[in-house]
């Protein structure tokens, strides 16, 4: 019987934990990358929207010579957004012309509330959560605390 058992081929205790040891490593590189491209084609839901809506504004104003009259509201009603992009994202239109077009999160967003990506027009370039940006304000903020 006990010979039986010592011809039994198999997997010893090191050569397994050898192969978790391998796939902890590799879900440890793996999961961040993947976690910034989610992080990402999130920001890019939310940018699209921001450009769509600079959109309506610039149309506006080139119709009417002014956007005095023109509220965000108006201009979600023209661009026909999807539920869950309005779901997720509350929208701000700063100044008059506007200089600053501003997505923040609402609690429905599934990273929380309170994330902003928003479009500089002086810079005509977007700013905030999930842009390339993004990881150098947080940096920069480490350094001034």
């Amino acid at each position: 019987m006990f010979k039986n058992v010592k011809n039994q081929k198999g997997f010893s205790l090191i050569e397994l934990l050898v192969v978790v040891v391998i796939i902890a490593i590799l879900a440890a590189i793996a999961v961040p990358i993947y976690m910034n491209y989610v992080r990402n084609a999130r920001s890019t839901e939310a940018q699209t929207a921001l450009a769509a809506i600079r959109s309506t504004y610039r149309v506006y104003r080139q119709t009417y010579g002014s956007t005095d009259n023109y509220d965000i509201d108006q201009a979600l009603r023209a661009i026909h957004l999807g539920n869950r992009t309005l779901k997720n994202w509350e929208f701000e239109v700063v100044g008059n012309p506007p200089t600053k077009y501003v997505a923040t999160s609402t609690e429905e967003f599934p990273e929380g509330e309170g994330n902003q990506v928003w479009y500089d027009v002086d810079d005509a370039k977007y700013f905030g959560y999930g842009t390339a940006d993004d990881d150098e304000a947080n940096t920069s903020d480490e350094v001034l605390d």
